[in-house]
């Protein structure tokens, strides 16, 4: 294994972080909010503000975009090319995923220094309380977790992977347009980051598949589907499936506001990474999710980063802009992460490294 990988790095987390916290047994009747799950009352919402929605064949989509990653963090990405038929599937394979009797899933159970299988998110031990959330991490492909969940259903195994390697590709291809048009609105070509030229820098690039549920919850008021934070990445794409609400953003001056659901569209958030690369332009957007009490809500988010031995340092830079981060690869930084969580850039600021 690569020394410098995403999962190599979860070895070397801080031993205190590595408590392995198990998902609530959703299936059992609850009737209301077990104590550890039990959150502070939830901050107010903004009902005016809305994350943009950008269509990626509209003329003016780069600038757009650019706009967007300058001034939110965030938009919604319409005109993807992604066919709905793979998203239903996704959408179907992630339910039937949760769906599964409580043992099974737990065969899968992440380990402590671990990436891949199931649990709960692993920015979880950031927070005193509990998350009304379970969630599957999957990287590559998922067979030998498919032989767990499905073990007299190999048929049902490799539809499930099939599906997962197939809206991997679909991801990382859309990322690629996606990061050709964030570079562009900023003068840049993909071709002026050797790691991200087409046809071979990309190739060595991580990435992640992050599938979500969150169940309907007796008293949503006093629970969290996802705490606040921000993602390590450079960008991460998630699928909100049923255009069920729940995902919330944080804007400066507003507070939350929450993203209200386009049917077919993908959610692009940017990245600690991207801040880093982008000199502070585009900011890493912190976000949440909350839960409800009559719809089950899934997602599923990608993941996508550097090569594991390229360090992410900031461009555009001149006398007028100095470098505002140290460089750093995913793999420090996400060490950097493990130890001071949503702090992590700050500590980096001017070159202030690990």
């Amino acid at each position: 294994m690569d020394s410098n990988s995403i999962t190599n790095s979860y070895k070397k987390t801080p031993s205190h972080l590595k408590e392995t916290r198990v998902p609530l047994d959703f299936k059992s009747a609850l009737t209301t909010v077990p104590d550890s799950f039990e959150w502070a009352e939830h901050d107010p919402v903004d009902t005016i503000g809305s994350v943009p929605v950008i269509h990626l064949f509209d003329p003016n989509a780069k600038a757009l975009m650019g706009d967007a990653c300058e001034k939110w963090g965030v938009f919604q990405a319409m005109g993807h090319g992604v066919p709905m038929n793979l998203l239903n599937q996704l959408e179907l394979q992630t339910h039937q995923l949760f769906s599964l009797p409580t043992h099974l899933k737990l065969s899968t159970l992440r380990s402590p220094d671990g990436i891949i299988g199931y649990g709960l998110p692993r920015i979880s031990c950031f927070f005193p309380k509990l998350m009304w959330t379970e969630s599957f991490s999957i990287m590559g492909s998922p067979i030998d977790h498919a032989t767990q969940l499905w073990p007299h259903q190999p048929n049902h195994q490799t539809h499930f992977c099939t599906v997962m390697e197939e809206y991997q590709k679909e991801m990382k291809r859309l990322t690629e347009r996606i990061l050709e048009l964030m570079l562009g609105s900023l003068g840049l070509a993909c071709e002026d980051v050797y790691w991200l030229k087409p046809k071979t820098g990309c190739d060595k690039a991580q990435e992640i598949l992050h599938l979500n549920s969150y169940p309907v919850c007796p008293e949503p008021e006093r629970a969290m589907g996802m705490g606040p934070h921000t993602d390590s990445s450079l960008v991460n794409l998630l699928y909100p499936s049923s255009c069920t609400p729940g995902l919330q953003v944080h804007e400066d001056g507003i507070g939350w506001v929450a993203v209200q659901p386009v049917p077919g569209a993908i959610v692009v958030n940017i990245g600690d990474l991207m801040q880093i690369l982008t000199n502070g332009r585009f900011k890493s957007v912190q976000h949440q999710v909350v839960v409800s009490k009559t719809r089950h809500r899934f997602s599923v988010g990608y993941l996508y980063g550097p090569p594991s031995d390229v360090k992410i340092s900031p461009l555009l830079i001149d006398d007028d802009h100095p470098p505002l981060y140290g460089p750093i690869t995913w793999k420090e930084y996400l060490h950097l992460k493990s130890m001071h969580f949503n702090d992590a850039l700050q500590v980096i600021e001017n070159g202030n490294a690990r």
